[in-house]
């Protein structure tokens, strides 16, 4: 059994067969429950938004770039901070302004910080972003992701992306807490460090929390590899298992196409076609 909704970030569930918009206390918990695993699969997207975001920052900072890939540009002011040009740590502020600019249909508001310990690329070097005052299409967002790299083989670079004290509030006001950790692996585009948009990342284990205003709690990990792409915004391929509330199952992100669609099974059985 499929039931298709479109998910716009807040969700009203007349889609399940035994949760309504109605609004009364029997059925609040279970309506978060399902806004819960789409603000989890937003979240994770504007996480990745941001570190894409740090990367580039990263890579055009970097003395030995000779980059030939056709990055967008970023419309903020970015101003930096360093004892010399070859020094660490650097201090990047990246000013969106207080009216916001946009790049590639996204309007972004306030600021990133963002700081390198040392060149993204190198075993031990982390690269730290802290929202300030931000939001992405009037979506907003706070906390700090941390990014360090932990490669211990050269051809198979890897960092764990941390988040802590996450907080997303979408378009309705809505609240969701969130924090968790994946482990990262590159697993194309190793040859061609300074070049981007050849990229693909694989996230390979971890697990996120996503805490709604009324405590309702939703625990997302890993099943099978996630594979994100960097030329695309979307997770193409991938399974994470949901648990918490009423809804245990999995997320499905397809099969390696760049698009918003992925589907949630319940463990009853029925599946849900989605859209971000």
């Amino acid at each position: 059994m499929k039931k298709t909704f479109l998910l716009l970030l807040t969700v009203c569930a007349t889609g399940l067969t035994y949760v309504s918009c109605s609004g009364n206390d029997e059925n609040s918990s279970n309506q978060a429950d399902v806004s819960s695993v789409g603000a989890s699969v937003a979240i994770d997207a504007t996480n990745e938004m941001d570190i894409k975001t740090g990367l580039i920052v990263a890579v055009k900072s970097s003395a030995t770039t000779k980059s030939a890939e056709t990055t967008p540009g970023i419309c903020a002011t970015i101003t930096v901070t360093q004892e010399n040009a070859a020094s660490y740590p650097k201090v990047f502020t990246v000013d969106y302004g207080t009216t916001g600019c946009t790049d590639n249909l996204l309007t972004r508001k306030g600021k990133l910080k963002i700081t390198l310990s040392g060149p993204v690329i190198t075993t031990g070097s982390k690269m730290t972003i802290e929202r300030i005052d931000y939001s992405i299409n009037g979506i907003k967002l706070a906390g700090t992701i941390e990014y360090t790299n932990t490669t211990t083989v050269a051809t198979v670079p890897q960092w764990s992306r941390k988040v802590t004290a996450g907080k997303f509030t979408d378009l309705t006001g809505r609240v969701y807490l969130n924090s968790g950790t994946w482990t990262v692996k590159q697993t194309a585009g190793v040859d061609t460090p300074y070049v981007l948009d050849d990229n693909v990342y694989e996230m390979t284990e971890g697990n996120h929390t996503i805490t709604d205003a009324n405590g309702g709690t939703l625990t997302l990990t890993v099943q099978e590899s996630l594979i994100r792409k960097y030329s695309c915004e979307f997770i193409s391929k991938g399974k994470l298992k949901v648990q918490g509330g009423i809804l245990n199952g999995v997320v499905d992100y397809g099969n390696n196409d760049c698009d918003s669609k992925f589907t949630y099974t319940n463990e009853s059985g029925i599946t849900y076609n989605l859209v971000m």
